[in-house]
């Protein structure tokens, strides 16, 4: 049995200990938007939040959790479903192409924002240096950062196209 607060909400689950985060929320628990890229912790597609931190869920047991709180993609948004600023920019920036990798883009943009309100260029470069595009919207994904932070307009409010 494993109990942790999932999205600010209790769960109590009958899972094997060494059984993945990823592999509970999408399987047992049926939260499909954290996704499974490479399954050694390299690309940040499964990337959730521990305890507020980012980590990757392919790669930490479930016993990790145990007494703690998890959040994932689904857990971002505001109680009403309003998109949090980091996903209203994502969609103003137009950030993703295939957007397979985009919710661990997300989750470690959310993190990066959350400790550093105003990210210098290296800062967005160390925290987002584990997540892997294979689109390459790199450029997009910084300039969203950006716009989430209030540190330039979106587009379509004066930004350039």
């Amino acid at each position: 049995m494993a109990e942790f607060l999932l999205n600010g909400a209790p769960v109590t689950i009958d899972a094997d200990p060494a059984m993945p985060i990823l592999w509970v929320v999408r399987e047992k628990i049926g939260l499909n938007g954290t996704k499974f890229g490479c399954g050694i912790a390299q690309c940040g597609a499964c990337t959730v939040h521990l305890d507020g931190k980012p980590v990757r869920s392919c790669s930490t047991p479930i016993s990790e959790a145990e007494g703690r709180e998890i959040t994932t993609i689904e857990g971002i948004a505001g109680p009403d479903g309003e998109l949090s600023k980091v996903q209203q920019a994502w969609v103003s920036e137009q950030v993703p192409q295939c957007g397979y990798c985009q919710s661990g883009q997300i989750m470690s943009a959310t993190a990066l924002l959350r400790d550093t309100p105003q990210p210098t260029d290296a800062q967005i470069d160390a925290a987002m240096a584990g997540n892997i595009c294979r689109c390459g919207t790199y450029t997009r994904i910084r300039r969203a950062i950006k716009v989430a932070a209030g540190m330039q307009p979106a587009r379509g409010e004066g930004a350039e196209a």
